[in-house]
């Protein structure tokens, strides 16, 4: 597989500007999930810790451009279909521990993704570049949460935080279908 370094810039920026955006959505989704039993972070962080330490003693067959590709789309699909699970379940204890579990299953990859994006990236200005774009597009979606909740308050009058987490899901699902799209198109099989 070969890297296509300028559709991959843009795939990240959109990446950050997902996480950006939908910084704050965890702490309302996950409510049912605190009122039932604090206990449920406890393990849910130890199958963190446990599945990190699996996927590292992988990496001498994980760390490779395929890996990394495959890898990529399942966390990304992952997130997609914690999208839909919320629109489907709503507000619930059964949504909230499906897309917890989710969350932490991408967690899980996370340690790996960054290792070996520095390994795919290889050159040092490229690796910047990367930073660079994450952060800007975290900004960007950091921008775009606040003008969309100001714009559901004042535009449209609409102040409860589950109906305009709610409204939010649907720009989520939009914006997580096009981050897919881009990670598909920045890797392509060497001819």
């Amino acid at each position: 597989m070969k890297l296509n370094e300028k559709m991959f810039l843009v795939y990240k920026l959109f990446n950050s500007s997902f996480t950006g955006l939908s910084i704050g959505i965890s702490f309302t989704i996950y409510q049912p999930l605190s009122l039932e039993d604090q206990s449920v972070y406890s393990l849910g962080g130890m199958v963190l810790a446990i599945g990190m330490i699996i996927v590292a003693r992988f990496y001498d067959k994980l760390l490779n451009i395929k890996s990394f590709f495959r890898i990529s789309l399942l966390v990304e699909i992952i997130m997609l279909l914690t999208l839909f699970i919320f629109l489907y379940l709503q507000y619930s204890l059964t949504s909230a521990l499906l897309i917890y579990m989710g969350y932490q299953l991408t967690f899980i990859f996370g340690g790996y993704l960054v290792r070996a994006e520095t390994l795919v990236a290889q050159e040092k200005d490229f690796l910047g570049k990367i930073d660079i774009n994450k952060q800007i597009g975290y900004l960007i979606g950091l921008g775009a949460s606040y003008a969309f909740y100001k714009a559901l308050e004042y535009g449209f009058e609409i102040t409860n935080s589950k109906t305009q987490i709610s409204i939010l899901h649907y720009f989520l699902i939009s914006l997580q279908t096009l981050i897919i799209l881009l990670l598909l198109r920045s890797f392509s099989k060497e001819n």
